[in-house]
C-alpha cells in the first residue's frame, strides 16, 4: 500500500486570552509631562511654563487649599471651602477642540507645585473665548499673570477669534485694573450685581 508523504500541517494559534479586566478597564498610564519653559521670575525664583496635563490634579488640589478664601471667591464668583477632585479632574483633563489652558510649575518642589493657571473656553457660536488667570498670592505681581494672559491671547489668535472675554467681581479692583492696561472695556452686568465684564477686541 502507498503512504502519502507526510506534511507538516501549522499547529492552530493559542487562542488569545481577553486582558482580567481590572488591566482592561484601568486608566491609561499618563506620560509625565515635561518640564516646559523656564520662566524666570524678577525676584530670582524659577517657574515652569507648560499646558496643563490631567497628571495635574493633585497640584491643582494642593494649589486651591494654599489660596485664602478671598482670592477663591475672586476667581469663582463664590465661596468655595475646598477643590472637588472630579471638578479638578475636568478642569485638566480639556478638550483642545474649545479649551486651553498653561500653568506656572514650580519643580524646586517634590511633588512640583502649581503657582498659577490661565485658561480659555472657547464658544464657537459667538467666535470668542472667556478667560481665567490665577496666580498664587505669594507669586503675585511679578508678572506672572501678564505672561500667562499673553499666551492666552496668543491661543486666541492662533485660532482666529474675535474676543476675549471674562467675569470679574467689582471689588476685585487689581483685576480691573489689569485688564485696563491690557486694552479691555468693562461694563456692569444688569442681572449679576457686582460684576463686571471686560472683553477685548482682538
Amino acid at each position: 500500500m502507498l503512504m502519502s508523504p507526510a506534511i507538516d500541517l501549522p499547529l492552530p494559534a493559542p487562542a488569545t486570552l481577553p486582558l482580567p479586566s481590572r488591566q482592561r478597564f484601568a486608566r491609561p498610564q499618563g506620560v509625565p509631562a515635561s518640564p516646559g519653559e523656564p520662566v524666570h521670575v524678577r525676584d530670582g525664583r524659577t517657574l515652569h511654563l507648560r499646558p496643563i496635563v490631567p497628571g495635574d490634579v493633585a497640584a491643582m488640589r494642593r494649589c486651591f487649599a494654599r489660596l485664602p478664601a478671598e482670592d477663591v471667591r475672586r476667581r469663582f464668583l463664590h465661596p468655595m471651602s475646598e477643590l472637588p477632585e472630579p471638578m479638578a479632574q475636568r478642569m485638566c483633563r480639556i478638550d483642545p477642540a474649545c479649551e486651553a489652558a498653561f500653568v506656572l510649575m514650580d519643580e524646586t518642589r517634590a511633588p512640583a507645585e502649581m503657582r498659577g493657571v490661565g485658561r480659555i473656553y472657547v464658544d464657537e457660536a459667538s467666535d470668542s473665548a472667556e478667560f481665567s488667570v490665577l496666580v498664587e498670592r505669594d507669586w503675585s505681581r511679578l508678572g506672572l499673570g501678564a505672561l500667562l494672559m499673553g499666551h492666552l491671547l496668543d491661543e486666541c489668535r492662533r485660532r482666529s477669534l474675535a474676543e476675549l472675554w471674562g467675569y470679574v467681581l467689582i471689588e476685585n479692583r487689581p483685576m480691573l485694573e489689569f485688564c485696563r492696561r491690557l486694552g479691555f472695556t468693562t461694563r456692569l452686568i444688569a442681572d449679576e450685581p457686582g460684576t463686571a465684564q471686560v472683553s477685548l477686541r482682538l
